[in-house]
């Protein structure tokens, strides 16, 4: 894998991860919210398998990238066009996961044409969407998480403070108990010994500068995305799972129902982590195809 800091057309950095084939088609990845861009080893080798070159990133303000207060969800479009350009990118697939999701949606709406598919893993709806209890079937940490956001930025601050020095001073071990409201035991399984291991890895490089991210991300989820999902015009595929307690099911069912020809899926036997480590040589199997 190779780093490096991009610089973007207004002057801020973005930390730049490049790993699996060199030669590869691009898969865009976005991390989940808290995150960066840091890849877990055996699942850029599924990636490799496929012929497909994985370039991550760490969002605005987390781990080695300049933060942008008040930015949208759709500004991350410009960024990726930015990284590509850097990189010698014509044609990418963009993949989220979680917080992510959102982020790959823009790609797809803003970047067709260079952005030729977007994939997302257990993705929330837009917030205030219609006919959608957003909160319900959350575990007690998001909603809480969610209420101090409505608050405002320093009231999120202060919430997101202590929970960040949690995340820090946990174990791998740990960091079941730090999210324990928010994993069912399909979730529990799954982080454990090399897998814990990477979330704290990938933890701890998201908030090495602060929480700024985290905030600048929870605030951007909490207005409008900054484009309609009508606008996603390229081939797109959804996974959630039924028994996710970060992002309900319903959620995955009511972005089904609006982006135009999506691929979905809502898998009763898994939660938020367990489908990224249980279908994603399949999810990497469809992104390959676009090519």
């Amino acid at each position: 894998m190779s780093e490096r800091a991009v610089t973007l057309r207004d002057g801020r950095t973005l930390h730049v991860y490049d790993d699996g084939d060199p030669n590869g088609n691009v898969v865009v990845e976005h991390h989940g919210t808290p995150g960066c861009g840091i890849s877990y080893a055996p699942d850029v080798e599924l990636a490799r398998e496929r012929g497909l070159r994985v370039v991550s990133y760490d969002r605005a303000g987390y781990g080695g990238s300049t933060a942008k207060p008040g930015r949208s969800v759709a500004d991350v479009a410009a960024d990726i066009e930015d990284v590509a350009d850097v990189l010698g990118i014509e044609r990418f697939v963009t993949l989220g996961g979680s917080g992510g999701c959102p982020h790959s949606f823009a790609c797809g709406a803003l970047l067709a044409g260079r952005c030729i598919a977007s994939g997302a893993i257990a993705s929330p709806a837009p917030w205030g969407a219609e006919g959608l209890d957003w909160l319900a079937g959350q575990g007690e940490q998001n909603v809480e998480e969610w209420n101090a956001a409505l608050q405002g930025s320093d009231v999120l601050e202060a919430f997101l403070a202590p929970m960040a020095e949690e995340i820090r001073a946990a174990t791998p071990e740990q960091i079941i108990e730090v999210l324990e409201s928010l994993l069912p035991p399909v979730d529990r399984a799954v982080l454990t010994g090399d897998r814990a291991k990477h979330a704290k890895r990938s933890f701890d490089g998201a908030l090495a500068t602060g929480i700024d991210g985290w905030r600048d991300d929870d605030l951007a989820f909490t207005k409008h995305w900054g484009f309609e999902l009508d606008e996603i015009r390229v081939p797109t595929l959804l996974w959630q799972g039924r028994q996710d307690k970060m992002v309900p099911a319903a959620h995955g069912e009511w972005l089904a129902e609006r982006i135009p020809g999506v691929e979905a899926h809502i898998s009763d036997e898994d939660g938020h982590l367990s489908i990224a480590v249980g279908r994603l040589g399949e999810i990497y199997d469809w992104a390959a195809a676009r090519f």
